[in-house]
């Protein structure tokens, strides 16, 4: 529910901010002069899940295991998800559901991800997968950060595919973008490592919510970050994004 109990869909109507949704599902996920949708839909299926082992997480008693990646650090029982509903325990171990399965591939501006200092007036190779570890009320890409990669048209990209693709469109970056990247972070930190060693910059960006570890580890391959503030209270960012306020500034 939204603020004074209104449903997210009551609130986006009644705020007259005119939210618009990019294009980033199925329908449309490449410009029409980078790449083909025919060919891109042949490398993809509806609710495909590419899984990995995270290293972001520690046993706990009775078979349950807690996620280390983000500040929420879940708890998670025995076949269950996190918040962000793509990472899930399985026999006392976190895999990540979105592993080399982008639901949002697109070839944008540099300046809509949005940088205005790196790399001006270039292409990014953008990705994006289901899910998120904030529930903003605002969301222009609800359709697939709120919902979970068995229900998106998901493609077959694994990192050396992206990179690929990235050089084949000329694209100087790759933007891990649309949704909270952190969320398939073993699928971006993969990217980024082989982005740093073909000379492509890597991406992110982000709502800030990460744990400390994951970040330093990102840190050596990144090239550049943009940080969503989406308040200046804890109230706000409670009731609409339903997140914290302290560790983004931290």
């Amino acid at each position: 529910m939204g603020p004074r109990g209104l449903s997210r869909r009551e609130f986006l109507a009644s705020s007259g901010k005119g939210f618009f949704c990019l294009a980033v599902v199925s329908s449309s996920l490449f410009t029409k002069d980078a790449y083909s949708y025919g060919k891109a839909r042949s490398h993809g299926e509806w609710g495909w899940v590419g899984t990995k082992l995270s290293p972001y997480f520690h046993p706990l008693a009775g078979g349950e295991v807690q996620c280390s990646l983000c500040p929420r650090e879940c708890g998670i029982s025995p076949g269950g998800r996190g918040y962000c509903e793509v990472r899930e325990n399985r026999e006392g171990k976190l895999y990540s559901l979105v592993y080399g399965n982008p639901c949002a591939v697109h070839i944008d501006p540099i300046e809509k991800k949005p940088f205005f200092h790196v790399l001006p007036g270039t292409p990014s190779f953008s990705i994006a997968t289901a899910g998120c570890n904030f529930d903003c009320k605002f969301c222009q890409n609800w359709e697939i950060a709120q919902t979970v990669p068995e229900k998106t048209f998901n493609f077959r990209l694994l990192p050396d595919k992206v990179l690929d693709i990235a050089y084949e469109y000329e694209c100087p970056t790759i933007a891990s973008t649309y949704v909270e990247p952190t969320i398939f972070f073993e699928y971006m930190y993969d990217v980024s490592v082989l982005a740093k060693r073909k000379g492509i910059l890597s991406t992110y960006h982000s709502n800030g919510y990460i744990n400390p570890q994951a970040l330093d580890d990102l840190f050596q391959y990144l090239g550049a970050a943009y940080i969503d503030l989406k308040g200046f209270t804890e109230d706000y960012y409670q009731e609409l994004a339903e997140g914290e306020l302290g560790p983004v500034l931290k």
